[in-house]
């Protein structure tokens, strides 16, 4: 009887796995080459060059590609907050995961994770973040981007004393960059969470879910 209650209990679990899989692909579902039309083939041609390296089956490009007149003007957003802002990697790679923090976006957490500690972020900030809790280890730029960040999605305000912070380390130029960045990666997080797109695997540890 044990093994008769174990063997379901995993049946419904390969089920249950790959209905999310199935949920996963069903919307914004890949095209296939031949599919696309000239403009479709044309943006998908540009996103494959470095740096970006792009393919455009994968999130959220294959739901860019469903409108081949945004999408060119979102990778070119894109492409100058990633590689051609003010900020360093460090800073806007951080920009970005406390964004996937804000939306519970399990794939650009994943997909930023690796590229935030390469450019030189503490780990140990990140998993804060994950957490939920504001880092105690953070330089001083790094303060002053999350204290900007969090006020803008916590507080919907920015007071004096935080402002002030943010403009002394990145001047206004920067403060503009930061708030390109969030602005970009929620319509980002936004499109994954519509098209349900998870994490391919779990080489990143997830983000847990907030309490309200």
């Amino acid at each position: 009887m044990k093994a008769l209650l174990a063997a379901l209990s995993m049946a419904t679990l390969i089920v249950t796995a790959a209905a999310s899989r199935a949920e996963d692909i069903t919307r914004f579902a890949p095209l296939k080459p031949d599919e696309l039309s000239p403009a479709q083939k044309t943006w998908a041609d540009m996103i494959v060059a470095p740096p970006r390296n792009a393919k455009f089956g994968s999130p959220p490009y294959r739901a860019y590609i469903r409108n081949p007149e945004l999408a060119p003007r979102l990778s070119a957003l894109s492409d100058y907050l990633r590689w051609n802002s003010s900020l360093p990697p460090r800073l806007s790679e951080f920009a970005i995961l406390l964004t996937a923090r804000q939306w519970t976006a399990q794939y650009e957490w994943f997909a930023h994770y690796p590229l935030a500690l390469k450019a030189g972020l503490d780990a140990k900030i990140l998993g804060d973040v994950s957490a939920g809790r504001r880092p105690d280890n953070m330089r001083d730029d790094e303060a002053a981007l999350y204290d900007f960040v969090t006020a803008l999605y916590r507080d919907k305000k920015v007071t004096d004393p935080v402002y002030k912070a943010a403009v002394e380390k990145f001047g206004e130029r920067g403060v503009m960059d930061i708030i390109g960045i969030i602005g970009y990666y929620d319509l980002v997080s936004m499109t994954l969470i519509t098209m349900q797109a998870g994490a391919p695997n779990d080489s990143v540890p997830p983000l847990p879910a907030l309490s309200k």
